[in-house]
């Protein structure tokens, strides 16, 4: 069989960026998709200098809002492995601060990028999937805060929701082209999220526990390997997924108070 290869959006930082060294790590191929071609480079070297049998590395220089350029990028990897079998759906961005209020140039930002990113690249990664015989897999990089209603970070987690309701429903619509399609609720990580989260960056910070991205990311090769269908990270997440579910107003208002602007 050749070599598998994943193709991952937001692969220049954060879990993105840890998701392409541990595929590569484990025999990947890679192709690595976001804005910043610079950082795709520093990411590549890295790549290369690995020890053992890593998986090659292809860097391509686009944004996932623009269907066109997803679908570029998803062409070049195909026309370099000759497959794709992975698609990790991972850029995203995040947004605090009132919805009345905001920018809306932030909202369609967070929007385009959270939702209109996700299904560009599930658009343009399944119908080389659908080629292959043993079929294919998309992870969709989702929150626990899909679950939560969160006061003042209400943009970001309902783009959650979106995508975690999405990986539901497409799960089933591929099942019969043995297309697996995994849900990932990731909780608070350790990345420059939050420094580069657009709106009024206030409140946020908390003595919540927190992942490392290269935790996240090997949890994601597992996913990968087993096909799984839906992961919650730790059992720190569960409890807030159950809360979401059982006391959703206690839950909102914990999250109001960590979000809400201060004077």
């Amino acid at each position: 069989m050749s070599t598998a290869v994943v193709f991952i959006t937001g692969a220049s930082s954060g879990i993105g960026r840890e998701a392409a060294l541990a595929f590569a790590r484990a025999g990947y191929h890679v192709c690595g998709l976001a804005r910043r071609q610079d950082r795709l480079a520093a990411l590549g070297a890295e790549i290369a200098k690995l020890p053992g049998g890593h998986g090659q590395f292809l860097a391509v220089a686009g944004d996932v809002r623009d269907a066109e350029a997803v679908e570029d990028a998803v062409r070049q990897t195909v026309d370099k492995f000759g497959r794709l079998d992975v698609l990790v759906a991972n850029a995203g961005i995040g947004h605090s601060g009132s919805v009345v209020e905001a920018d809306w140039d932030d909202l369609e930002t967070v929007m385009g990028t959270n939702i209109d990113g996700v299904l560009h690249g599930i658009r343009a990664c399944v119908p080389a999937m659908r080629a292959l015989a043993e079929g294919g897999q998309i992870l969709i990089v989702s929150s626990i805060v899909a679950a939560v209603h969160t006061p003042y970070t209400a943009t970001y987690a309902a783009s959650k929701a979106f995508v975690s309701s999405l990986a539901g429903s497409l799960r089933l619509e591929l099942e019969d082209e043995n297309i697996q399609v995994t849900d990932l609720l990731v909780g608070r990580t350790l990345t420059d999220f939050n420094v580069n989260r657009l709106g009024p960056i206030k409140g946020g910070e908390s003595g919540l526990p927190t992942m490392r991205a290269d935790q996240v990311a090997e949890a994601i090769v597992r996913a990968a390997r087993r096909r799984r269908k839906r992961v919650v990270f730790r059992f720190f997440d569960r409890l807030v997924l159950l809360g979401g579910m059982l006391v959703p107003g206690v839950m909102a208002r914990l999250a109001k108070r960590q979000y809400q602007p201060q004077d």
